[in-house]
């Protein structure tokens, strides 16, 4: 995909990995649309980049129309979607406080895999508009999984099943919009540094770190953003998940 002049949309633009994404699409020329809830992280970075910021919760149908709509009016139809809005929480299935929360493993289902779904149902009905480029492209879509996909730890059930279904959901979508030429992929991060992390003791940081076999330490965001710019930029990569973590495989704690 030829990326200049062309727009793209960024869930949980406002901070970690998908403002780091949001940076390094801005540098290729591509305009940005940060959907987040944090209006005062996302407005500051929408301001930087020339671009706009949507204050949107992914799991709404309307809120998510509402953002489309307004990211169409500034920038145009979206060639480019990055869902990397998600939320993590530690729970285990049976604990000392006795059974796993429903409603918190409902939560987490419904923004990290509904809300990706959301967002990709009604964003690619709008990339369709475009004009096709060569190989008849009309959109690329990155999703963003995890590798408790594959190797959940304690207390991942929710998480770990969330991000499951979101590589599970990868091909099948693919396939559905594979004749309207809109690519699928997701990336599968193992342990990076992100806001969530920096809220870790220093101590926790380093043993993590100390669990990637090499390199041994902390997948930084912008790593993530060259994949990313990566997969939109070569048509050929499609309906696959990719793992980006230090060749990682997670232990059960």
């Amino acid at each position: 995909m030829k990326l200049n002049d062309t727009s793209a949309i960024i869930t949980g633009g406002a901070s970690g990995l998908g403002a780091a994404t949001a940076e390094l699409l801005h540098e290729a020329g591509v305009k940005t649309a940060l959907w987040d809830l944090n209006a005062d992280k996302g407005e500051a970075l929408a301001e930087k980049l020339g671009g706009i910021f949507c204050e949107t919760n992914v799991t709404s149908e309307d809120s998510v129309a509402s953002a489309l709509e307004k990211s169409v009016a500034a920038h145009g139809t979206p060639s480019i979607l990055i869902n990397c809005a998600g939320i993590a929480i530690g729970e285990k299935t049976v604990g000392k406080n006795g059974p796993h929360r429903l409603e918190s493993f409902k939560k987490v289902i419904d923004i990290n895999l509904v809300g990706s779904f959301n967002c990709i149902r009604l964003v690619s009905a709008e990339m369709e508009k475009n004009d096709p480029q060569e190989d008849g492209e009309r959109g690329v879509i990155i999703n963003t999984a995890s590798v408790a996909a594959f190797e959940g730890q304690m207390g991942q059930a929710a998480y770990g099943a969330s991000k499951a279904g979101v590589a599970g959901m990868t091909l099948p979508v693919a396939r559905d919009l594979m004749n309207i030429g809109i690519r699928v992929n997701t990336i599968a991060p193992g342990i990076f540094w992100t806001p969530m992390m920096a809220g870790m003791d220093q101590k926790v940081q380093d043993a993590l770190a100390a669990m990637v076999p090499f390199p041994k330490r902390l997948g930084r965001p912008d790593e993530y953003a060259s994949l990313a710019l990566e997969i939109c930029k070569n048509t050929m990569i499609n309906g696959a998940t990719i793992r980006l973590d230090g060749a990682i495989r997670m232990q059960p704690r």
